[in-house]
């Protein structure tokens, strides 16, 4: 009974929450975002602590935590196709430079926060090696799913600009993935040996993904049909494979998500076949099982744990080098590849969104003890804010009627 009680709490929190949103000009993930942390001991436990106790006690969790993991898990699934379908008639050089430095530049200041910070605010046994690099590659994401539903809504999506931020957020994020999956073989203790066998591991997986199971999926998965769509036995053999292949990442310390994110990736797809799958798994993970996550990022956001100026202080070093390190970076890289200086700036703004794969991340922190709930709080925050800056920033840099834009408004799909 309290499951269902609170399964129903927070779809209708979510459900109000993103139509709020939408309402703004706002990605429904926003509203998602906030209607977690208005869920959680940041306001519905401060406001109302009896209700909340009595709504989410500790002993309740567990249930929540394992459909929000099975919510992440499908997901990451889809993230990783929806990557696969990229633009490729980009010009490649400038994405180049705006990928390489919207990845490089986050993740140095991200790790030279680390860095700074380490000694007042890593957990307890937590080295300075696996601390920082955990921030700067956190930093280094891009939301993917919700820079689609932007562009889609902001009526860029065709554009050349669109494209290009398309382009440059698949490098990230799979980038991205990569180094967190490093640094999680990293992490777990254990001497030199112990590091290099799980390392080593970690590489013969990527290696048997891309170099067998990818090639022998595609002459005989049972992915394409002789109609367009996904024939019978597609769905049940893709999740089979999404399952064993999270499986086989749990088992190398390198968390469930990338091995469900990196099975998207390698799964062979038709656009027609890719649009069926997606089509099949996207609604229910959209609509049910992901605001549960939510949720329980709010019930671990605690903004009362920010006491003080210098803890404000981080905070704010946090969001500012996140944004320089970002949106400033992919711009100067942008104006130096050629394009104009508003198309550039633009594009900054566009690749520094984060969103939810970067809430994925800091869970998978936080969850294995790396990251400590004041910095993961901070972190949250930053999310937030550079989720939510981005329509209104690139409303004013590109107004509506802006010859720059589609023709004709692009229906949004559900994708976040």
């Amino acid at each position: 009974m309290l499951l269902l009680l609170q399964v129903v709490v927070i779809l209708a929190f979510t459900t109000a929450a993103r139509g709020g949103c939408r309402r703004l000009g706002q990605p429904a993930v926003v509203g998602e975002i906030i209607a977690g942390l208005l869920l959680g001991p940041s306001f519905l436990g401060w406001i109302f602590p009896d209700t909340f106790s009595r709504l989410f006690p500790p002993g309740s969790l567990v249930s929540l935590e394992a459909l929000s993991q099975l919510g992440l898990i499908l997901f990451m699934f889809v993230v990783g196709i929806e990557l696969r379908a990229t633009p490729a008639q980009v010009r490649r050089a400038a994405a180049a430079w705006v990928s390489g430095a919207s990845i490089v530049l986050p993740f140095v200041l991200g790790t030279a926060f680390g860095v700074m910070t380490h000694a007042r605010l890593a957990p307890v046994g937590v080295s300075l090696v696996s601390f920082s690099l955990f921030i700067g590659t956190a930093m280094s994401f891009t939301a993917f799913p919700v820079l689609a539903r932007i562009l889609a809504e902001q009526r860029l999506m065709a554009t050349e600009l669109g494209s290009m931020a398309l382009a440059c957020a698949a490098v990230n994020d799979v980038t991205g993935w990569l180094l967190l999956g490093s640094i999680l073989a990293l992490v777990g203790g254990g001497g030199a040996g112990y590091v290099l066998l799980r390392c080593a591991l970690f590489g013969a997986y990527l290696g048997i993904m891309l170099g067998i199971v990818r090639p022998w999926l595609h002459r005989v998965g049972p992915f394409r049909g002789a109609t367009p769509g996904m024939p019978p036995a597609g769905l049940p053999a893709a999740l089979l494979l999404l399952l064993l292949s999270a499986l086989t990442t749990e088992a190398l310390g390198v968390h469930a998500l990338f091995g469900a994110f990196f099975a998207g990736f390698v799964i062979p797809l038709d656009d027609s076949g890719r649009r069926a799958l997606v089509d099949r798994i996207e609604p229910l993970t959209l609509t049910l099982l992901l605001p549960m996550f939510f949720a329980l990022t709010g019930l671990r956001t605690r903004i009362g744990l920010i006491e003080g100026t210098r803890l404000w202080t981080d905070a704010a070093l946090a969001l500012a080098l996140a944004i320089l390190g970002k949106a400033g970076g992919s711009t100067l890289a942008a104006r130096a590849a050629g394009m104009r200086w508003r198309d550039a700036t633009a594009l900054g703004i566009l690749v520094n969104t984060r969103g939810l794969i970067e809430l994925v991340a800091l869970n998978v922190g936080l969850e294995l003890g790396i990251l400590s709930p004041v910095v993961f709080t901070m972190l949250v925050m930053m999310a937030l804010v550079t989720t939510f800056m981005t329509s209104p920033l690139l409303t004013r840099l590109l107004p509506e009627s802006d010859p720059s834009r589609d023709p004709a408004p692009v229906s949004a799909s559900s994708r976040r």
